[in-house]
């Protein structure tokens, strides 16, 4: 018998001084039966440091022609594709091809994979690499519950979540940073 997704509700109140974005988001999460409660909160995150009215979550693992989020144009067309992990090399170019800028965000021990995709990611014109640290992951990790209701604060760079019963504050670590293309 497969595993059904376990269902989480969040409810986003973002205020982003950096790019003046100012939203509350309810979300409706799907967590594959795979996924970390590690990567569900990295997902979170990353939605909640790229939020916009457009920006979506895909079907995730449970497909190969999709990133875990994307913003698309209403033609349709992919303007951001966001992928969490290590993501191979052909997926990296296929996901450069076919969207106008990539971001990736690497968590736990990227370093190897860093090491072997450093060389190969700078021939793409539209790809940033950010690196978000172990312990930043772990005490996500920890807010996650079923129903969530999570602050979250970008200034200068510097993201804050606050939670019920936690708050986390960090910098997302840039790796690379290429144009973008056009």
């Amino acid at each position: 018998m497969a595993l059904s997704a376990t269902i989480c509700k969040a409810e986003l109140n973002i205020i982003d001084m950096d790019r003046h974005y100012y939203q509350q988001h309810s979300l409706t999460l799907a967590q594959h039966p795979s996924e970390t409660d590690q990567r569900l909160m990295v997902r979170l995150l990353v939605f909640a440091l790229h939020a916009s009215e457009s920006l979506s979550f895909t079907k995730g693992l449970s497909t190969d022609d999709e990133p875990d989020l994307w913003q698309k144009s209403l033609s349709d067309d992919i303007e951001l594709w966001i992928e969490l992990g290590l993501p191979s090399e052909k997926r990296l170019k296929k996901a450069s091809g076919r969207s106008q800028q990539v971001i990736v965000y690497t968590y736990g021990s990227a370093a190897m994979w860093w090491k072997q995709m450093q060389p190969q990611i700078a021939r793409f014109k539209n790809i940033t690499v950010y690196h978000l640290d172990t312990e930043t992951t772990e005490i996500l990790q920890t807010m996650k519950q079923r129903n969530l209701d999570i602050q979250v604060s970008i200034q200068d760079q510097e993201v804050t979540l606050h939670s019920d019963n936690q708050s986390l504050s960090f910098v997302p670590e840039i790796k690379v940073q290429i144009g973008q293309k056009s």
